[in-house]
């Protein structure tokens, strides 16, 4: 895919290239969405979705080229968000986790699913949460 494409029942629409793939970004409401800490290893937000620029249909998404792989303690997740109907690619979705210390860190990249990160501690009382007694 080029890093533009041109669509006749839709005006000029963007693309992404990341990786070598393109993300189509009027397929989606809000590019990133800030999603705080929801970090999501699988699914799709169709709340974000508006339909496909391509065949102009909103319906459910299908998630192929699934792949995990572990790169210095880190579990890096990846799929493609694809159009149902089309195969049209809506957008690369990146999820990683790994434990740094004391804590477990999520994070979550996606053109159509947001930007998040989280961080959860591994101990039973979350020493962040703890106050100082004097």
């Amino acid at each position: 895919m080029s890093s533009r494409e041109f669509s006749s029942s839709r005006k000029r629409w963007r693309t992404f290239p990341v990786d070598c793939f393109a993300m189509c970004g009027d397929c989606v409401e809000k590019e990133y969405p800030n999603r705080g800490n929801t970090c999501l290893e699988n699914g799709s937000f169709l709340l974000n979705f508006t339909g496909c620029a391509v065949c102009n249909k909103r319906d459910f998404m299908l998630i192929t080229n699934k792949s995990s792989k572990e790169e210095d303690g880190e579990e890096i997740v990846t799929y493609d968000h694809l159009c149902k109907n089309c195969h049209h690619v809506i957008a690369r979705h990146e999820y990683t986790f790994s434990i740094m210390d004391e804590f477990q860190e999520y994070t979550m990249l996606c053109l159509l699913c947001g930007k998040a990160e989280d961080t959860i501690s591994i101990l039973p009382d979350d020493p962040r949460q703890m106050t100082l007694l004097f």
